[in-house]
């Protein structure tokens, strides 16, 4: 361990020897006119990664830029050739730019989420420290717009067409969020009573844009109760997501790619589903029915039947060929 930090900070000083500065670091320098980000990082099902990055690709987008990783993340690999260190692998935390025609769009996509301690999604004082420079880059470029994306859990049935919570961080922004198709403001969820959190870095850049004067929304794609707890990609929330932002952006986008996730996903969440016994299926099957449940009524599945039904899964999910 000793020899490792050793060569973390070796690594580091050259690094801050050969670009001249921590935190950000620019491939080139652009004068872009009224950008808006999308900015996302990995979460439950990875709907929000999927979508942009769908839609970076698909318009083309360039690299810009990166924040510097080592600050924030151990190192995935050490690569050292005749004992000399040669490099060290981090998660990425990229930039990307296009225009398209007269409007300017920026990206950014973390590969991982940075925590202070064990969790899995972002918390404390490093997950602060990114959502800021996040936004130093947004507003160094003029955006002042930002788009954030993440996952919904509902009470859904995976053969339903998943909806998007919407939040925006601006009472004035709540009548056209309203207006996108197949979204729903988050405190109008019948059972949230108004309220609601999202977690991670993908709701924190959320309230941060709003404290640094940004405009900012977030939407986030629905994903089955009983499936979110699982490490499987759920590309039918990513679609209803992709979906919103192409409207909001007044992009034309091409489902070709995200349709061929949601029917290999589709198979793939079948197998399993006609696995399962047949009176977990038979009480899952009630969501195909369910709005969403009022607090003052009781939903079609409780919390005991839903502990029961996720210990089922995860017997099936550890079974799958290829898996730990």
């Amino acid at each position: 361990m000793v020899g490792l930090c050793v060569i973390l900070i070796e690594y580091r000083q050259r690094i801050e020897k050969e670009r001249g500065m921590m935190g950000v670091r620019f491939y080139k320098e652009l004068k872009l006119d009224n950008p808006v980000m999308v900015a996302c990082w990995p979460g439950i099902g990875n709907i929000g990664v999927i979508a942009v990055d769908i839609l970076r690709r698909t318009v083309g987008a360039e690299e810009l830029g990166e924040i510097e990783s080592f600050d924030f993340f151990y190192p995935r690999k050490v690569f050292i050739r005749d004992g000399e260190l040669q490099d060290l692998e981090f998660p990425s935390n990229k930039f990307y730019y296009k225009r398209i025609g007269k409007k300017d769009l920026v990206f950014f996509i973390g590969e991982e989420q940075p925590t202070d301690g064990a969790k899995v999604y972002a918390e404390g004082t490093k997950a602060y420290r990114m959502a800021n420079l996040v936004l130093d880059v947004a507003l160094k470029l003029g955006c002042r717009r930002v788009y954030t994306s993440g996952a919904a859990v509902a009470p859904i049935h995976h053969t339903a067409r998943s909806r998007v919570w919407v939040v925006p961080n601006r009472e004035d922004l709540i009548d056209e969020v309203r207006s996108y198709e197949n979204t729903i403001l988050m405190s109008d969820v019948e059972s949230r009573d108004g309220q609601g959190n999202i977690t991670g870095l993908n709701g924190l850049l959320l309230g941060v844009a709003k404290k640094r004067g940004l405009e900012a929304i977030c939407v986030m794609g629905e994903i089955p109760i009983y499936l979110h707890g699982f490490p499987i990609p759920y590309p039918k929330g990513s679609k209803a997501v992709l979906e919103v932002l192409s409207t909001a952006l007044g992009i034309e986008i091409m489902m070709e790619e995200i349709n061929s996730l949601v029917n290999q996903s589709e198979r793939e969440i079948e197998g399993v589903y006609e696995r399962l016994p047949s009176e977990i299926r038979e009480q899952l099957d009630n969501l195909k029915h369910v709005t969403y449940a009022k607090p003052s009524e009781s939903g079609p599945i409780t919390e005991d039947d839903k502990k029961r039904i996720l210990q089922e899964i995860d017997k099936l999910f550890k079974k799958e060929p290829g898996r730990d």
